[in-house]
């Protein structure tokens, strides 16, 4: 299956091209994309991609999106051009949430790291800076290649410490964000630094969520800022 990225998230965004099913992946080519342009970039950049590939629109067999949590515009503007071509071109579409693709690629690094295919199994949770002393956190249970949201939810700091020091029982801890990292550090919790995904991760889970038939319609297809809940 051929299938189209769009990570729209953060700061920076990124487009990417690739190939596979559930089971395998090949990436074609990956492109940054600068924040603070999206609106004028995102389209020609998509169109520069598939045309140095030598590949029509029509050809694309699927688009996957970072749904979020994010920055409100670029997930704004990022989700309008998936809905365009999702529309125009009646292709599946799958939602891929930012938190999900930070715990997949966690749950990928310690497999590779100790070469065995049942450790990164369990709890991970996944953790950005929402700023304003707020995390927003995603709660996955890895079972093999596949992640099963158990929560996401939006918590200031001091809450977020305290549950984790409520749980007896063991997580993986993960987030690409510096400031929280830190934050916990200083608070005694041992967490993973990671690196932020981009659009190839959220290729790689789109491709995983429109091969198992996890696809959104356009008119569906929203983003996920997070509202503050009780996890």
């Amino acid at each position: 299956m051929l299938i189209l990225a769009v990570d729209t998230s953060g700061k920076q965004g990124s487009i990417a091209l690739a190939r596979g099913d559930a089971a395998s992946f090949e990436l074609i080519e990956s492109v940054p994309v600068a924040g603070g342009t999206f609106s004028a970039q995102l389209i020609p950049a998509i169109a520069g991609l598939l045309a140095r590939h030598g590949i029509p629109k029509e050809k694309l067999e699927g688009i996957a999106a970072a749904s979020g949590p994010g920055s409100f515009t670029g997930l704004r503007i990022g989700l309008a051009a998936v809905k365009g071509l999702g529309e125009t071109l009646g292709k599946p579409i799958a939602a891929v949430s930012v938190l999900e693709a930070c715990a997949d690629m966690q749950r990928a690094q310690v497999r590779k790291e100790v070469q065995k295919e049942d450790k990164g199994e369990g709890e991970i949770l996944a953790v950005l800076d929402a700023s304003r002393g707020d995390v927003f956190l995603g709660n996955f249970q890895a079972e093999g290649n596949r992640l099963q949201c158990l929560g996401e939810t939006l918590m200031s700091m001091a809450e977020f410490v305290q549950y984790l020091r409520e749980q007896n029982r063991p997580q993986m801890l993960c987030s690409p964000d510096e400031s929280v990292v830190h934050a916990l550090e200083q608070q005694g919790i041992t967490v993973t630094k990671s690196e932020r995904p981009g659009s190839r991760e959220i290729a790689r889970l789109g491709l995983r969520k429109i091969a198992v038939g996890e696809v959104v319609s356009p008119e569906a297809l929203d983003a996920n800022y997070i509202r503050r809940a009780l996890i």
